[in-house]
């Protein structure tokens, strides 16, 4: 053998190898179950994704007499856990999601008290702002089964679905986006008939801090919208009164 010729074959052994150990690589960090899904969420964003989120939002929602109509909608929120919605005109009712219950309330007043949480808030906002192990948890008492995955796609885009067998859509179930790990999808039965499904969409991403903001959401029941959020004036980590999300304090 040549000099060249040993370089050559030294050169595409080493090659092979450096190959051979990203495929291993590659193979070792394809997530296997819906909670290494969140995990791998949670570790791409951490300490990058924005703290707090302003924005105004145009409501285009579905009334019960099947009429459209079109609100404006001033949102803020703290990640993770806690958003208010003032529903113009302001000051008028707002709705505020912290400490897992939703408040009604009217400027100082708190009218009414629900315990739940916001699927949405927990899958596009709070999984990059806390510990994956809390989110999981969170996702659990919610009624969420994150082990089942599957790959599929979505808009042209492979994503990962997470609580679902592959063709199951009737199972509640979120979906990712397989590059940028970004929730893209929400599927359930609704509330108010289990026969149909719920199916939230996040569309229009767009970079914002180090993170990214669906600019557009739209709610589907039973195949039908229901629900159209456009956002707009989107501002990463504003400044937000240290009371903002108490219900019934004086802003």
């Amino acid at each position: 053998m040549t000099t060249g010729q040993f370089r050559w074959a030294a050169g595409t052994v080493a090659a092979l190898a450096i190959a051979g150990a990203a495929a291993g690589s590659a193979r070792a960090q394809t997530p296997t179950s819906g909670d290494q899904v969140v995990r791998a969420m949670h570790d791409r964003y951490q300490s990058k994704w924005y703290r707090t989120l302003s924005f105004q939002q145009k409501t285009t929602r579905r009334t019960p007499a099947d009429t459209m109509v079109v609100e404006t909608w001033y949102e803020t929120a703290a990640v993770p856990g806690r958003l208010r919605i003032d529903i113009a005109p302001v000051p008028g009712t707002s709705y505020i999601f912290a400490n897992d219950s939703i408040y009604v309330t009217r400027k100082d007043s708190v009218l009414r008290r629900i315990a739940g949480r916001n699927p949405l808030l927990i899958l596009g906002f709070d999984v990059y702002g806390q510990p994956a192990e809390k989110t999981l948890d969170v996702l659990h008492a919610e009624g969420f089964n994150t082990t089942p995955l599957h790959e599929d796609t979505w808009e042209g885009r492979p994503v990962y679905v997470v609580g679902a067998a592959k063709g199951d859509l009737h199972s509640k179930q979120f979906w990712v986006d397989k590059e940028r790990l970004l929730f893209v999808r929400l599927l359930e039965p609704s509330r108010g008939d289990s026969t149909k499904m719920d199916d939230t969409r996040f569309d229009d991403y767009r970079p914002l801090g180090g993170g990214w903001i669906s600019a557009l959401v739209e709610s589907y029941s039973g195949g039908k919208l229901v629900q159209r959020e456009e956002y707009s004036d989107i501002k990463a980590d504003p400044p937000v009164p240290a009371n903002w999300f108490t219900p019934g304090a004086a802003h």
